[in-house]
C-alpha cells in the first residue's frame, strides 16, 4: 500500500549526487498531485546543515536512524575488508606501508566497536568477532 511521507518524517534521497544528499533529511513540505489526493508529487527535505531541497517523490525514500546504523555497519565492514587486503599486499611491498595500513585497520576496528557496537575481527572483518577482552570465547 502506498503511503506518502508526512511533514516531520525522515527520508533520504534514493540516488545521492553530492555529500549533502547522503545525509538523512527531514520532510518539511509535501506537494500533492491534486488537492484531494494522498499521492505526493514532491517532497522538500531539510538536511542537518540547514539546506532545503525539493525532489520528485520517486527520488525520496523513507529512512530512519536504524537504517543509517545498518548502512554504516555494511560500509565499515567493506572498508575493513579492503584495509585487511591492502595490509596483506603491503606486507611484501613496504614494511612502513604495511604497519601504517595495519594501524588504520586497528583504529577502524576499535572505532566501530566503540561507536557502533560492531565487533569486527581484524583477521576476517566480514565475520563478526566473538572473543571477549581476555581472549576467551563467549
Amino acid at each position: 500500500m502506498y503511503r506518502s511521507l508526512d511533514v516531520g518524517d525522515t527520508a533520504r534521497v534514493v540516488t545521492p549526487s553530492d555529500a549533502t544528499e547522503y545525509r538523512l533529511g527531514t520532510v518539511t513540505d509535501v506537494t500533492y498531485s491534486t488537492p484531494h489526493t494522498t499521492h505526493a508529487r514532491h517532497y522538500t527535505l531539510r538536511f542537518p546543515n540547514g539546506t532545503e531541497r525539493t525532489y520528485p517523490a520517486d527520488r525520496v525514500a523513507r529512512r530512519t536512524r536504524a537504517d543509517d546504523h545498518a548502512a554504516l555497519e555494511a560500509a565499515f565492514t567493506q572498508a575493513a575488508v579492503a584495509l585487511r587486503d591492502a595490509c596483506r599486499i603491503a606486507h611484501d611491498y613496504d614494511p612502513d606501508l604495511s604497519s601504517g595500513t595495519a594501524s588504520l585497520l586497528r583504529r577502524l576496528v576499535d572505532l566501530t566497536r566503540l561507536r557502533l557496537g560492531l565487533p569486527l575481527d581484524p583477521a576476517d572483518p566480514a565475520r563478526a568477532h566473538t572473543g571477549t577482552q581476555d581472549g576467551g570465547d563467549q
